[in-house]
């Protein structure tokens, strides 16, 4: 019997059209139920997370479960904005994975000093990008308790 799956919002934050449509394409052949919010760069992120501007509605920008974070993104990059997630008390409890294309050791040793849940590298093919989305669904949504 497989695991319940819980139905959390996912908010994917990546300034690059292709990677995020590819993202959503692979979350949905994964088969994902979860609702997946976008953001284009970190101050938008940041605006959601706090319910600033077009995100003030709940029903229609609601608390993420999870984040998925670009890192090199414009405004204020994926690294600034993970500093800022991490500091805010009611923010902090959100696990967020970073997504990115860089395999820059420092970029794995800083986001973990930031607190970052889990560091991945976007892989070329799609078909590994959707079992590693497969297997974040798996572990996000249907197997860690995550705080309300």
């Amino acid at each position: 019997m497989p695991p319940e799956t819980e139905l959390i919002t996912i908010l994917l934050a990546d300034d690059d059209e292709e990677d995020r449509m590819l993202a959503i394409e692979a979350l949905e052949e994964a088969r994902l139920a979860n609702e997946v919010k976008v953001v284009e760069d970190g101050e938008e992120l940041m605006d959601y997370l706090h319910r600033r501007g077009q995100y003030t509605d709940p029903e229609s920008s609601p608390r993420p479960g999870l984040i998925l974070l670009d890192l090199n993104m414009p405004k204020k990059d994926g690294r600034q904005a993970l500093k800022e997630i991490k500091e805010v008390p009611g923010l902090r409890s959100i696990p967020v994975v970073v997504l990115t294309t860089s395999k820059a050791e420092e970029d794995i040793l800083r986001t973990y000093d930031l607190g970052v849940n889990s560091f991945i590298t976007k892989p070329v093919s799609f078909d590994r990008l959707t079992d590693i989305m497969k297997a974040l669904a798996l572990y996000w949504c249907s197997i860690v308790r995550l705080p309300n």
